[in-house]
């Protein structure tokens, strides 16, 4: 299933356009970020024929801006929500385990015991960590996978942060959880895997307006309009899904997170967890990323109004950000250290609380007035499990005869090595010095990632766009490997 059925090659989209046009399928999926691209995996894996339009790139949008956790839900049971725990769990043991494993790793994550964390606080997360590793049991993943959860001395916890206070520090609690390669890597890799079961994924196709047999469409690239037609259709939009129906009302929460350089924490091992003043259920995270950075997040605030295509992060979210950590490094970070900062918005179900940190993370999935299913909230997590309620509902709703799901044993398909791949002389050198991403890479993410421009190469194949001043520093050469690779033959 790594052959060519499992390549999303921009150069064939003209073709998969008109095709998709011509022919009715079975589902029509509309969004391209996990959700939409798990409805799309379950329903190709049934046998179903499968259509995928997103109007912008595959993760786009909400999917990408995550703190790419595979989470077991520890923070649900300190809020009582006992059920999306469980489901966070065992979706977690699933991919950790099943589906994607080459593209999870455990991560150890620290909560230190230091004056800037109370009894209290330290009590709460100690007994947390072990009603979560109670779930992990429940959930049947095994210990060689995800460790439980153990009291370290400051030695350790030294070891893991270098970075931590040592004035007060008492050790801490280490505990383990999942962590994506990427986010946006696992979007496209379960589009690909969709596509290897005969579904069609077409990006810069706008849903204009949504029936229960299909769509009216625009090919964003040229302003064709179009129809589509399908049996049935799942509205998987995220935060633009009430947009489609006007029966959903959303309320997007922003999530924000700030690069910066692991130097900055001693390169640090394992997750930073920290609790916000006050609470026992909230925290920010420094997370390392393999590309040497850390990633500390995040924020949960009210985003009112029309929703922008790219949420920007607010200047009093970073501060906080920032005053989380330094509660508990030895030299602080200074605002001009930050190399960049990214904000997402969780497509929230509107509950009528007071705080969008109230609203409940479990997801919806109802049939519209105009008889189509939409399917909203949630959490990337969870995106298997989702997809396949959305796709039962779809199918029962339209009396369209279909298997269940099989997702839950699915193993998406490799991410294969770029350069053993390449047709390139120069494939292994990198785009430009000193950004370890190949040419290659480039090529790749065209040929065989679906990315149609060099922002989709820049800012959703290799993230090279977290941090601008790299961005630009790469932008011309990434332009012209994408010309190169659409162009070849």
């Amino acid at each position: 299933m790594t052959g060519p059925v499992a390549e999303l090659d921009a150069r064939r989209r003209p073709h998969e356009l008109e095709r998709a046009a011509a022919e009715p399928a079975d589902l029509l999926v509309v969004g391209g970020g996990i959700t939409g691209a798990g409805v799309a995996l379950d329903a190709a894996s049934r046998g179903l024929r499968v259509v995928l339009v997103e109007a912008q790139d595959l993760a786009f949008g909400t999917s990408r801006w995550s703190s790419k956790l595979v989470h077991g839900g520890l923070r649900y049971l300190a809020t009582g929500d006992v059920a999306t725990a469980r489901e966070s769990a065992f979706e977690r043991h699933l991919l950790m385990t099943a589906i994607a494993p080459h593209l999870v790793r455990p991560l150890p994550q620290l909560l230190p015991f230091l004056p800037g964390v109370s009894f209290r606080q330290r009590a709460a997360g100690a007994i947390g960590m072990g009603l979560g590793d109670l779930l992990r049991v429940q959930a049947r993943t095994p210990r060689s996978v995800l460790p439980p959860p153990r009291p370290v001395t400051a030695g350790t916890a030294r070891r893991l942060v270098p970075g931590l206070e040592r004035r007060g520090l008492r050790g801490g609690m280490l505990s383990y959880d999942g962590q994506l390669v990427d986010d946006a890597k696992l979007v496209v890799t379960v589009a690909r895997t969709a596509a290897a079961h005969g579904a069609r994924i077409l990006t810069r196709v706008r849903a204009l307006e949504l029936r229960a047999d299909g769509a009216s469409a625009q090919d964003t690239t040229t302003g064709e309009r179009f129809e589509l037609r399908a049996r049935a259709v799942v509205n998987a939009t995220g935060v633009w899904a009430g947009g489609l129906d006007d029966g959903i009302t959303v309320r997007p929460s922003r999530g924000t997170h700030l690069v910066l350089d692991g130097a900055l924490l001693g390169h640090p091992t394992a997750a930073l967890t920290v609790p916000h003043e006050g609470s026992i259920s909230r925290y920010v995270f420094a997370l390392p990323q393999q590309s040497g950075r850390v990633v500390v997040g995040l924020t949960d605030e009210d985003a009112p109004g029309p929703v922008p295509e790219v949420p920007e992060p607010s200047e009093a979210e970073i501060a906080f950000l920032l005053a989380s950590v330094n509660r508990v490094v030895e030299t602080p970070v200074r605002r001009e250290q930050v190399l960049g900062a990214f904000a997402g918005l969780r497509p929230l179900i509107d509950s009528g609380a007071d705080r969008t940190a109230d609203i409940s993370r479990r997801h919806l999935v109802a049939v519209s007035g105009g008889g189509f299913v939409s399917v909203l909230g949630g959490k990337l997590t969870t995106y298997r499990r989702m997809a396949e309620e959305a796709v039962d509902l779809a199918v029962a709703t339209r009396a369209i005869e279909a298997p269940p799901s099989r997702t839950a044993g699915l193993r998406l398909v490799a991410v294969d090595d770029a350069v053993a791949r390449s047709r390139r002389a120069d494939a292994a050198e990198p785009i430009v010095e000193g950004i370890p991403v190949r040419r290659a890479d480039v090529e790749y993410a065209v040929r065989v990632e679906g990315a149609l421009t060099a922002a989709d190469v820049l800012d959703r194949r290799t993230r090279i766009g977290f941090v601008a001043a790299d961005r630009a520093r790469c932008l011309a050469a990434v332009e012209q490997l994408v010309a190169e690779a659409l162009g070849q033959g």
